[in-house]
């Protein structure tokens, strides 16, 4: 029964437009996959329009540079993050922040990241 409410209620929120983390599955919690973009310039990219999830943003090769996130199909706005890497940035950056208009990541240097979203 507490199952079925948790999907009831999974399946609900994602009619409404929200997004849930996760669904139940034969009592383990499945979440959803990410999709990613790769960039490697300094350079303004508009990742995705319209809503979705920020899930991630994972520096593969660092170097000194300043990631910002916005939430909109351009380089201004609402702003969801700044990252500041050096060369001994290691690890991703965990977000799962629902943005509505946009997902655009500025970069101030040639670092390979990638940003997962959906």
């Amino acid at each position: 029964m507490t199952r079925l409410l948790a999907l009831a209620l999974a399946l609900v929120l994602g009619a409404s437009g929200a997004f849930a983390q996760g669904i139940p599955s034969g009592g383990l919690w499945v979440t959803p996959a990410y999709n990613y973009k790769n960039i490697t310039t300094a350079t303004t990219t508009t990742v995705k329009s319209g809503r979705g999830m920020l899930g991630s943003i994972c520096p593969n090769s660092p170097s000194a540079e300043t990631v910002t996130v916005y939430d909109n199909t351009a380089g201004s706005g609402t702003k969801i993050a700044t990252i500041t890497l050096t060369t001994s940035s290691i690890g991703c950056f965990y977000y799962n922040f629902v943005f509505n208009t946009g997902l655009t990541v500025v970069t101030s240097s040639t670092a390979d990241i990638t940003v997962g979203f959906q």
